[in-house]
Formats: structure tokens, C-alpha cells, sequence
């Protein structure tokens, strides 16, 4: 693909998934969290409780309304998520 400047565009940035793309009962594997400052809290905590490169997740469910908060697990832990968090952690 190219954009208006005729330069090609990074097709990798394209097709990066977050667990907050998933579908319930789909499976993946993190790939990273993405802070989105440089000082990002909530990137380190979801670090922390285990959502690193490697680990398999899960889309158990969503809240009752919308898809907020989403229910997803790492191995036997599950964890409820915001949709902006669940935003940060890519998956393939």
C-alpha cells in the first residue's frame, strides 16, 4: 500500500491485534503491552499481573453493556480489563 506520497506504509502496523479486537472464546498469544506515554502506570501493572510476551489469553466474555469491561485469562487467572487497557496489550 502506499499513502499519498507515494511511500510505502508499514503493513506490520496494519495488522497489529489487540485482545480488545478478539472475539469470546478466542484464543492468542501476547506479543507486548504498548504504553502509550513513557511513564505509563497501567502498562507496567498489566505487566506485573503477567500480560508478557509469550502468554497465552483468552476472551472469556464482555461486561453486560458494550464490551466494557472485558473477562479475559492467563492460564487458570482471569481478569477483568477496560477496553482501554485490553487496548494496550497485542496479541497474534
Amino acid at each position: 500500500m502506499y499513502n499519498e506520497n507515494h511511500s510505502h506504509l508499514d503493513l506490520d502496523a496494519m495488522n497489529k491485534r489487540y485482545i480488545s479486537d478478539m472475539k469470546i472464546g478466542e484464543q492468542a498469544i501476547i506479543t507486548s503491552v504498548v504504553p502509550i506515554s513513557a511513564n505509563d502506570s497501567i502498562a507496567r501493572r498489566l505487566i506485573n499481573l503477567g500480560f508478557v510476551e509469550g502468554e497465552d489469553v483468552k476472551l472469556i466474555t464482555f461486561g453486560p453493556i458494550g464490551q466494557d469491561p472485558l473477562l479475559v485469562q492467563i492460564g487458570f487467572t482471569r481478569f477483568a480489563l477496560r477496553a482501554s487497557e485490553a487496548s494496550r496489550v497485542e496479541v497474534r
